[in-house]
């Protein structure tokens, strides 16, 4: 991998331990649905909520109701009080992370600070947090990296970017950085050309030194 200038991480998946919480609040939401847990998050992850609204309509034959997002927003928000955990071996990575860093989501930024505080990773972040709610561009359009790049002053080709989905590392690509896909869980998704692929956060230094 060429030198790095910058690291750029997703959040849901790739730092914390969210997915199965966001997709467990729509089946609560919505038990009509004859879905397994798994099944949404291997459909959803990555997919901003738009999208995943529509086709929640359509697999259940009516729309949704006007307040289905606030009340979403809140279930996940108390599951998160409840349960939200960084992944296994975040924390020890970003201590010994000696690369400029920051976090690109599509989520919202109260989302994305929210599960920051309650897994103990705000401090490493700070403000160095980029929403595509905040940009007007959702992954997998390579705008919201370019956008982040362009920020710093970074080489997109000198720019790595973390995410556990395919959606995320497609935006990377198309952006021409550098794609490291993480597959935890034991989750073997096809890499996407251009991607290399990791399990374990203890793998992402030598990774980014390499």
């Amino acid at each position: 991998m060429s030198a790095v200038e910058l690291v750029c991480f997703d959040l849901d998946g790739t730092l914390v331990d969210s997915e199965r919480l966001c997709n467990q609040a729509f089946l609560e939401l919505l038990p009509q649905l004859d879905e397994t847990l798994e099944g949404m998050v291997a459909r959803y992850r990555g997919v901003k909520f738009a999208p995943i609204a529509a086709d929640l309509a359509r697999r259940t034959g009516q729309p949704l109701p006007a307040d289905f997002e606030t009340r979403y927003r809140a279930r996940v928000a108390q599951l998160f009080d409840e349960e939200l955990q960084p992944m296994p071996g975040v924390l020890a990575m970003i201590r010994q992370l000696q690369l400029p860093f920051c976090l690109v989501s599509n989520g919202p930024l109260a989302k994305m600070r929210h599960a920051l505080a309650v897994t103990g990773l705000a401090p490493w972040f700070g403000e160095r947090l980029f929403s595509a709610y905040d940009v007007g561009i959702w992954k997998p359009d390579p705008g919201l990296f370019l956008h982040v790049a362009a920020h710093y002053g970074a080489a997109p080709a000198r720019c790595v970017v973390v995410e556990d989905s395919p959606t995320g590392v497609t935006g990377a690509v198309a952006a021409g950085m550098q794609a490291l896909f993480y597959q935890p869980h034991g989750l073997v998704d096809t890499v996407p050309a251009g991607a290399r692929a990791f399990h374990h956060m203890d793998e992402l230094p030598g990774l980014l030194a390499g």
